[in-house]
Order: structure tokens, then C-alpha cells, then sequence
């Protein structure tokens, strides 16, 4: 699986990073005064531009991103 979180558009990113905090899609258009919808299309698009199946696999791209940046 390669890594293409850092390919993500600005909204994207920032709703992969709530992801990874294990927010619930809910959460997340509320924290971002978004819907739940918006939340949803975006996170269907994230997945296809990644390759991951699941939001566990999802967070852990995005913690591998973020260690492999700090490194």
C-alpha cells in the first residue's frame, strides 16, 4: 500500500487528521460546521486517492505520514 496522504487536498488532510483522532464522522462536521454528507463524500474520495479500505488503515497512514516527516 503506498502512501498518498500527503497528495490530499487542504480538506481532505484536515479531516484525515480528525479521523486518526478517532472522531466519528459526526464529530467531525460539527467540529468543522460542515454535514455529515460533505464529511462522508469527502472521506469516500480520501479513500480511493489512497488505497485504504477502512478508517483504521486510514489513521494509520496518517501516523506513519506524520512519524516518517518528524524523523
Amino acid at each position: 500500500m503506498s502512501n498518498h496522504i500527503h497528495s490530499l487536498a487542504w480538506r481532505q488532510r484536515e479531516i484525515t487528521a480528525l479521523v486518526a483522532t478517532g472522531a466519528s464522522d459526526k464529530e467531525i462536521a460539527r467540529q468543522l460546521s460542515i454535514s455529515h454528507k460533505t464529511v462522508r463524500n469527502i472521506l469516500t474520495r480520501v479513500f480511493v486517492k489512497t488505497g485504504v479500505r477502512s478508517r483504521t488503515e486510514l489513521a494509520v497512514q496518517w501516523i506513519q505520514s506524520h512519524a516518517q516527516i518528524s524523523d
